[in-house]
């Protein structure tokens, strides 16, 4: 036992030192904790930021008046004023996102208790903004036709129920935190599957596995040492990306336990090393091994959570999503960070993730003792 806990130390270190030296490698861990980070919690904005908008106002009221005014910066610019004709030829051109139609006479008709009609026109090919800046839109003509009609009757005409939003843990709706977080979810996955994988599609390259077979190992130790070196890299990198990055260039406060965090990376790694080692085995050189790996990380990526909610998804698919490790992960990591949710709170994702985790990792070690095999032979 003290052998093998000394093999899988030493060779751990090796592991390090071959990464020590490869520079292409260390300039993707650098990159993908710090600039990657910072580029998409800031740069990729999901939400309604200065969307171009324009208003036909055939009413020429004070009320259609107020209602170009409340579009104000940073989520609108400031409305452009067009005529009925000018809507189809300046929609299908993208000129602008939103085009709201206030039809003459709008004010008295209201005024009147008349039914009147408001056309909002949405360029629904940018889909995220088309669905969010419609809603804000609607918001925003509703605030302003309550306090126009400042009287009870006129308050029912509108909306029969008063509506109060409370937003929690992040009460003023900013993403930048939140997509930086799950950035380093993310990347955190990818590299976890690339280093492993790549250290091993590297000894096959160099020919160090055959040294590796002559000496007395067994390919769990070489697993498990290629596991821990791997995974203290990537468990490092993230580390100084929560505090450097998330914490101190961009100001995301953090109400959760990170070490609970980092306990919880740790467990989610011994998955994603092993599925690395499980897809170098497959591929029989690094180009291979590339592909493989792309394939698996947009699976992961797109369909785990980070940035489209589970609930949204087929329910067959939902069902599939629970056997990879990284929708628990991207769960685990929302409630830990952004929640200060507890061990108490995350345990059922913690145990699948460790379940999965140990599933990965003895078909993996089957098929590596199966490539050493034949490699021997």
């Amino acid at each position: 036992m003290r052998r093998s806990l000394a093999n899988i130390f030493q060779l751990g270190i090796k592991e390090l030192f071959s990464l020590r030296y490869d520079p292409v490698m260390l300039f993707l861990i650098v990159y993908m904790f710090s600039f990657s980070v910072m580029e998409e919690a800031k740069n990729a904005t999901t939400g309604v930021v200065n969307a171009a908008v324009a208003i036909v106002d055939e009413d020429r009221s004070k009320l259609s008046r107020r209602i170009g005014d409340a579009l104000l910066q940073p989520h609108f610019q400031p409305p452009e004023m067009i005529t009925v004709d000018q809507i189809d030829a300046s929609m299908e051109t993208a000129r602008y996102a939103f085009v709201i139609d206030i039809p003459p006479g709008f004010q008295a008709d209201l005024t009147a208790g008349r039914p009147t009609v408001i056309q909002l026109n949405v360029d629904a090919t940018a889909m995220g903004l088309a669905g969010t800046g419609a809603g804000y839109i609607q918001y925003i003509i509703a605030q302003e036709l309550r306090a126009f009609l400042n009287n009870d009757q006129a308050t029912d005409q509108v909306a029969a129920v008063n509506i109060v939003t409370r937003a929690k843990f992040n009460p003023n709706l900013e993403a930048t935190g939140f997509q930086g977080a799950m950035a380093l979810t993310n990347n955190i996955t990818m590299m976890a599957i690339l280093l492993t994988g790549a250290a091993l599609i590297r000894e096959r390259e160099h020919g160090t596995i055959e040294h590796l077979l002559v000496m007395p190992l067994r390919p769990i130790e070489i697993m498990l040492a290629k596991v821990w070196s791997n995974g203290l890299v990537v468990v490092l990198a993230a580390i100084l990306s929560l505090y450097l990055v998330l914490q101190g260039a961009l100001g995301t406060t953090i109400i959760g336990s990170i070490p609970l965090y980092i306990f919880v990376a740790v467990v989610y790694l011994f998955s994603v090393t092993s599925l690395g080692i499980y897809l170098a085995t497959l591929a029989r050189s690094m180009p291979q091994f590339g592909l493989l790996a792309m394939i698996v990380f947009v699976m992961m990526l797109l369909l785990s959570g980070a940035h489209t909610p589970l609930e949204s998804m087929p329910v067959e698919l939902q069902m599939i999503m629970q056997c990879v490790p990284s929708t628990h992960f991207v769960s685990m990591a929302q409630a830990v960070l952004f929640r200060a949710a507890g061990v108490d709170v995350i345990w059922p994702n913690l145990l699948a993730t460790a379940i999965i985790g140990a599933v990965f990792f003895f078909a993996a070690l089957l098929r590596f003792r199966k490539t050493v095999t034949l490699t021997q032979v």
